[in-house]
């Protein structure tokens, strides 16, 4: 990710650690970075093994905590979907549609620009808009294909 953006989330968990007197560890800066490293969304567990893979070891506790903390500044987004759990940097990166596939669960992100476009647009009263997030529900081509065959197979 762009480094200019990396300093700067380091600069916002910096100035919030300050100003609660909270500690500057490195696992809260190792873990920050691993997320603003990674590409599209990930689990906890990825997380964890990218940074086993960067020899950093951390806690499940640490992780668990720095995750709640990152999400509560707004420098992670947390996304609940039918095949679990995600996470995605959330930094200067405020438009996320997923489609889901109802049947088999998985999830993609995708990019539609006239949602982007349309919701930027849009005039709220009385709110600052900082981002959204879509869910497109629908059935994937792979389970679109196996519920023709089973249907094929029963006539």
């Amino acid at each position: 990710m762009d480094s200019k953006i990396k300093e700067r989330v380091k600069a916002v968990l910096t100035e919030y650690l300050v100003a609660n007197k909270c500690r500057k560890t490195p696992e809260r800066y190792a873990i920050l970075d691993a997320i603003y490293d990674q590409r599209g969304q990930f689990t906890l567990e990825e997380l964890n093994e990218n940074l086993l893979a960067q020899n950093f070891r951390v806690s499940r506790a640490t992780l668990y905590n720095t995750i709640r903390l990152l999400i509560s500044l707004r420098l992670v987004v947390k996304h609940i979907l039918p095949t679990g759990t995600y996470y995605v940097a959330g930094y200067n990166n405020g438009a996320h549609v997923h489609q889901v596939c109802t049947t088999c669960g998985k999830s993609k992100e995708i990019s539609i620009p006239a949602v982007t476009e349309a919701v930027g647009n849009a005039r709220l009263k009385r709110f600052r808009r900082e981002g959204f997030v879509l869910y497109v529900y629908g059935i994937c081509s792979t389970c679109q294909a196996k519920l023709t065959r089973r249907h094929r197979t029963k006539s």
